[in-house]
């Protein structure tokens, strides 16, 4: 699953509204029998929910992102474990 990058307008920021949606969206995932969640986002941002860089598991971005920026979050343990490749989104993804 891939999660797109989460923003939420300044004037609405650190109040726990990022947190909460990606927590949320996470525990959906879970619940729906994804084992891995990809997201291009801030590499200070998203490590806090457990991602790391994707490259770890061998996993590329289909286009040219910085590597830190490129993050997957596996849901159970091991759950990337021998998964390699580019990642391919869907066409609505690119819209």
């Amino acid at each position: 699953m891939a999660l797109a990058p989460v923003s939420v307008l300044p004037e609405y920021q650190d109040r726990g509204i990022g947190t909460n949606l990606i927590n949320k969206s996470i525990n959906i995932a879970k619940k729906l029998g994804y084992k891995s969640v990809i997201v291009l986002g801030h590499e200070n941002y998203y490590p806090r929910f457990g991602f790391k860089p994707a490259s770890k598991w061998g996993i590329k971005a289909p286009f040219d992102v910085p590597d830190e920026s490129f993050m997957a979050l596996e849901l159970n343990d091991g759950s990337l474990d021998g998964v390699t490749g580019t990642v391919v989104y869907a066409k609505e993804f690119f819209e």
